[in-house]
Order: C-alpha cells, then structure tokens, then sequence
C-alpha cells in the first residue's frame, strides 16, 4: 500500500506551479508552453504533466483550449497543500521539499508557548528546501495528544498533509511573529548560513480544527536565499 503522507509527483508539481503563479511569475491569461517542451524542462513524463495541469483545471487556475494550449487564470484564496508555508525563493515560488533532521517526544521546554493537553511534545527538525536550495531550518513541537509517536520515515514534503491524513488533524489558522535570530547549533553543514549567524526567525502558533492550539514551531529563513512573504488578496 502507497504511504498516504507522501505526495504524489503531479500534485508536487501542480502546488509549485500554484506558488509560481501566486509570486507572479505567471500572469493571468498567460500561455504556458507547449506540454513537450515544459515536461522536458521540469523532467517528467507528458502524463504527469498532463496530470498536474487537470489538477490546476480542477481548481480553476487554468483554462484548457482545444487546439490552442493552457492558459493561466490567477485567483485569490485557491486551495493549496503549501497555504500556510510562506517563504518562497528571492526570484518567487519554488517547490518545497523537506529532509527531516529528527523527531523526538520530549517534555515541553520552559519558554514555549502553551499549547494543547499534554505535557510532552513531539519535537520535529527539519531542513526546508526550494528547487532544492537550503532554504528553511524548521523545529515544529506539536502536542503529543494527537500521536503516541511519529516516525520520521512517514513524514512528507508537506506535514500539515501527513496531519490530515494520518492523525485527523486539520491546522485551520497560523500566527506567526517576525524576528531576527541566529542559527541554532544544529543546524547542518549544508544550510547556507553558519551557526550563530543572525537570520530572519519566524514564530508560529497554529490551531486545529476545534480551535485548540495543536502546535508552535520556529523556522530560520537564510535570507540570502529566500523571504517571507504573505499576500492580502
């Protein structure tokens, strides 16, 4: 049976063509290239092209013409798998990947805020990607009440999807708060940025579906690389 927390190649390439038209690289009405040439450049086969732009049709961001080709139809509030993942590439866009660094339960430490029943947590680690550049060092603490334990292998590109899939877990809204900080210690050799270096350090709170806090989590952004960026649409 297929692990249900990873997403399948069409829908990673549908959400970063979504990223790519909601940063502008794409304007509405434009004509993408021919499906040939745009699956040779992306490195996928016509049918998994194909796959993604039914995908986008579906969600009313492209307009298919017989005879003419596939055409851009940008609009505000579109479901997607990255809604809440903020950062993009200087350029804009960029496909999110994640290599997880480790998942351990702890106890919650002193200086989080409260969230959820437990006193333990589940402490994530990992390293974000864009068009596989470092980009992210990400340490997410979710309340243990919704698992007993995580396995690192089961964790997907995206983690609010391994949440709805695997633990029923819907996160229905974010706060996040914007400092500069350094880059922890555990950071690894392949992140851009050295340890200690100062970097923009993004605080989030999240809320599950019967409104309950679910998770906090703290991600430093190598701003050399990429920027947060939240859109009001």
């Amino acid at each position: 049976m297929p692990d249900q927390s990873s997403l399948p190649l069409y829908i990673q390439i549908s959400e970063m063509l979504i990223r790519e038209i909601n940063a502008g690289r794409y304007l509405d009405g434009e004509r993408l290239p021919p499906e040939r040439d745009m699956s040779a450049e992306l490195g996928i086969s016509v049918g998994t092209l194909r796959k993604a732009l039914a995908d986008l049709t579906l969600k009313g961001m492209l307009e298919r013409v017989q005879g003419s080709g596939n055409y851009i139809r940008a609009q505000a509030d579109t479901k997607s798998v990255y809604a809440f993942f903020r950062v993009e590439l200087l350029r804009g866009g960029g496909l999110p990947t994640a290599d997880v660094l480790d998942v351990t339960r702890l106890a919650k430490p002193v200086g989080l805020p409260d969230f959820g029943a437990s006193s333990d947590a589940h402490r994530i680690r990992r390293l974000r990607k864009l068009d596989g550049t470092p980009a992210v060092l990400e340490e997410i603490w979710l309340d243990a009440s919704f698992a007993e334990r995580i396995a690192a292998r089961d964790l997907s590109e995206s983690l609010y999807h391994y949440y709805r899939q695997r633990l029923g877990l819907w996160i229905t809204r974010a706060e996040d708060k914007l400092r500069l900080g350094g880059v922890p210690e555990w950071a690894p050799q392949d992140f851009g940025t050295p340890q200690g270096s100062p970097c923009l350090l993004a605080e989030r709170i999240s809320w599950g579906q019967n409104g309950v806090r679910a998770e906090v989590s703290r991600s430093w952004i190598d701003t050399n690389v990429a920027r947060y960026v939240a859109r009001l649409k």
